[in-house]
């Protein structure tokens, strides 16, 4: 079991409110991604959890039993860092199996956990090595199995793939994505990176200022943001934003259209632009494309879709596609 719940958890430092107030029911087994902005209090929010914090008010539940005035120690928990934090002069084998020789277990049952945490992590062939003979994927991977081996009710990982260069970050979020459904257990997870908590979740916090913008699922984030600040956050390039004219024929304050929802074309649309810079990808292009009426533009198109800078374009939002925000943000 695993199961997370918060209530009206508030922290602050000082006359500093760092999470005004926080209910969130994580059930047992879920991917749970907190994500937003740096100083948002998504990493505070995950040390609350951990007890690396103390509350000011409200509390939190795991597995229903009241842990808010618990050690961190007696929480059940499994923490993984930025940070590797593992001993440089101690073998794999032995820096996984550190935690379980603390909590003083008999040698063979240390050696089965250790081997079987190894093999779920892929490591048998690096356990008689040390840290600094491992590339940073394998010393992350390092770090999980010392996670793993102690049987948490929950693990928890504050930006573990931060220190990772973009094709390995690729590959460690793929490996702990299939942990994840090797191991069925509670996972929450901390990053800035919207297309990390996209690909990885089962569910999404989206945190402003401490607050929690909106809780569901990516697809509902994409589909149905409650906000404005949530529809710029979620989506890659992120959503357009246009006011005046082209609100008003709505009969709203705001209305956005992600990249992705445009029809292009080089002789009629809705709104004539002009392109500025073309980034090609490959497979998309993506067109920031000046126009008269809407502003600014981020549009994609088809990786074969051939303009260049200075070309004129015109630009259709899909009417299906258009998002509808009144003065306050919120989605109407």
């Amino acid at each position: 079991m695993g199961s997370i719940r918060l209530e009206g958890v508030h922290k602050a430092f000082g006359n500093v409110n760092v999470i005004p107030n926080v209910d969130l029911d994580i059930k047992d087994g879920e991917f749970v991604v907190f994500v937003g902005p740096s100083g948002c209090g998504k990493s505070t929010l995950l040390r609350l959890i951990a007890g690396l914090e103390d509350l000011t008010k409200g509390r939190i539940l795991i597995d229903e039993q009241n842990v808010t005035n618990a050690p961190p120690a007696k929480r059940g928990l499994s923490m993984v860092f930025q940070s590797y934090a593992l001993y440089p002069h101690m073998t794999v084998y032995n820096n996984i199996a550190f935690p379980l020789k603390m909590a003083e277990m008999d040698k063979a049952t240390i050696d089965q956990k250790v081997r079987a945490a190894a093999d779920v992590l892929n490591l048998n062939d690096y356990l008689d090595r040390r840290p600094g003979q491992l590339s940073g994927g394998q010393r992350q991977r390092v770090a999980i199995g010392r996670a793993i081996v102690r049987e948490p009710s929950a693990f928890l990982f504050d930006e573990p793939l931060s220190n990772l260069d973009a094709a390995l970050r690729v590959n460690m979020r793929l490996e702990i994505t299939e942990l994840h459904q090797k191991l069925g257990a509670t996972m929450i997870y901390v990053t800035h990176d919207q297309v990390e908590a996209m690909t990885m979740a089962d569910k999404i916090v989206v945190l402003q200022a401490g607050n929690v913008e909106q809780f569901g699922s990516p697809l509902e984030l994409y589909n149905k943001p409650a906000n404005r600040f949530v529809a710029g956050f979620i989506g890659s390039p992120k959503m357009n934003f246009v006011a005046g004219a082209p609100a008003a024929e709505h009969g709203v304050h705001e209305i956005g259209v992600r990249p992705e929802h445009f029809d292009l074309s080089t002789t009629d649309g809705k709104w004539k632009g002009t392109v500025g810079v073309a980034e090609h990808l490959g497979s998309d292009t993506f067109l920031h494309i000046k126009t008269d009426v809407a502003g600014l533009l981020t549009v994609r198109a088809d990786g074969e879709f051939g303009v260049k800078h200075g070309d004129t374009v015109y630009v259709t939002p899909n009417p299906d596609k258009i998002y509808k925000f009144n003065e306050a943000g919120l989605a109407v």
